[in-house]
C-alpha cells in the first residue's frame, strides 16, 4: 500500500470550478499522495455572475499551494464552458500529454486505497483493449461479486476514476453514431434487457439531439459501450462524493444515500485468473438499484400478475 509520503507516479487530473470548501478538502487528499505529475483543469466564471468571479479566483488560489516536488500543468478557461465541454476539452488536453491518468473532480474524496488501486491496474491492464477504465465506485450495497478485489462491469462510474489515452480516444461527444447503432442488432445484443434498453434509448437519443447537453458521461458511456468496453470495479467502495447540495450541477439531493458514502480500504489487490468478461449479475443489480430499474419494472410485474390472475379466473369459471 502507498504510505502517506510516497509519491504517486501516475499523473493525477484535478477538475475545479467555484466551490472552495470542497476543493480544499479534495486537494488536501491529493497533497497527501504527493503525485509527481498534476494536471489542474479549471472552468471559468459564468457570464454576469460576480460571485463566480470571486469563488473561481479563490479556488485557483487553493490549488497553488503545492509543497512537494511535482510537475504541474494548468489549463484554466477564462470563460464558462460548462461541465460537458470543460471535462471533454480538459481530458483531450491531458491525453495529448500523457498516456494514462487518475481523474478527480472537486467533489470527489477518494481513500488512500483508490490511488494504489488505480495505479496498479492502469499498468496491469494497459494493453487489454477490453478494459477502458477503472472506477473507485462500488454501488453493490455490500455484495461481493467474486473472490478477487474487483470485477468487470459495463458501467463506468466516474466519481473518481482512471483511464488511458487509448480509451479516451473512443470518446465521441455528440454520439453521432447513435441513430444507426440504436437500430442495430449489435445494440440489442449489448443490452438484452428490454427495460434497461428502453431506459438508455431515451437518454442516448436525448444526448444525440442535444436535449441533454449539460453532462459528458452519457456520451462516454455510449462511446465505450459501442466498442464493448468494460470497467474495472472494486468490490468495496473507494470513493465518496462530498459535493451533494444546492451548489452541485446534478447531485443536489443532500439526503441521497450516495452522498458521503462510506469508503473502505483494500489492504492488497487480489487478481482473478479468469476471462475478462462482464459480471452480468452485478450490472443488473446496478441498473435495478442505482439507476432505478427496479421501479421501472414494477408496473410490468403488476401487469403480469394481473394477467395471470385473469387467465386463471377465466379458465376456472368459463370451462
Amino acid at each position: 500500500m502507498n504510505k502517506p509520503n510516497q509519491t504517486i507516479k501516475t499523473p493525477v487530473v484535478f477538475f475545479i470550478f467555484n466551490r472552495p470548501v470542497i476543493t480544499a478538502k479534495t486537494f488536501d487528499i491529493i497533497r497527501k499522495q504527493r503525485p509527481s505529475e498534476l494536471f489542474i483543469v479549471a472552468d471559468g466564471p459564468r457570464e454576469g455572475n460576480s460571485e463566480d468571479i470571486l469563488k473561481c479566483s479563490e479556488v485557483r488560489n487553493i490549488v497553488e499551494k503545492i509543497n512537494w516536488p511535482c510537475m504541474v500543468q494548468r489549463n484554466y478557461s477564462n470563460i464558462n464552458l460548462g461541465l460537458k465541454k470543460r471535462i471533454s476539452s480538459g481530458l483531450d488536453w491531458v491525453f495529448s500529454n500523457v498516456d494514462r491518468a487518475i481523474i478527480l473532480e472537486d467533489d470527489v474524496a477518494p481513500s488512500d486505497s483508490f490511488f494504489h488501486f488505480c495505479e496498479v491496474l492502469l499498468e496491469d491492464f494497459k494493453n487489454d483493449r477490453k478494459i477502458v477504465s477503472i472506477t473507485g465506485n462500488n454501488f453493490q450495497d455490500g455484495l461481493i461479486r467474486n473472490h478477487g478485489s474487483y470485477y468487470f462491469s459495463k458501467y463506468s462510474h466516474v466519481w473518481g476514476w482512471a483511464t488511458w489515452k487509448r480509451a479516451w480516444d473512443l470518446y465521441e461527444e455528440d454520439i453521432q453514431f447513435w441513430p444507426e447503432w440504436s437500430s442495430s442488432e449489435e445494440w440489442k445484443i449489448h443490452t438484452p434487457d428490454k427495460v434497461e434498453r428502453k431506459f438508455w434509448d431515451k437518454i442516448f437519443s436525448d444526448v444525440a439531439i442535444g436535449k441533454i447537453n449539460s453532462t459528458w458521461d452519457y456520451s462516454w458511456t455510449a462511446s465505450i459501450w459501442r466498442q464493448g468496453g468494460l470497467t474495472i470495479t472494486p468490490n468495496v467502495n473507494l470513493v465518496k462524493n462530498i459535493g451533494f447540495g444546492k451548489d452541485a450541477s446534478h447531485t443536489k439531493n443532500i439526503k441521497s444515500k450516495y452522498s458521503n458514502m462510506e469508503t473502505q480500504k483494500l489492504s492488497r489487490i487480489i487478481h482473478m485468473n479468469e476471462e475478462v468478461t462482464q459480471n452480468i449479475v452485478a450490472d443488473k443489480y446496478t441498473f435495478d438499484n442505482h439507476y432505478g430499474g427496479a421501479k421501472l419494472r414494477f408496473p410490468i410485474v403488476i401487469l403480469f400478475h394481473i394477467y395471470k390472475f385473469s387467465l386463471s379466473f377465466i379458465r376456472k369459471y368459463y370451462k
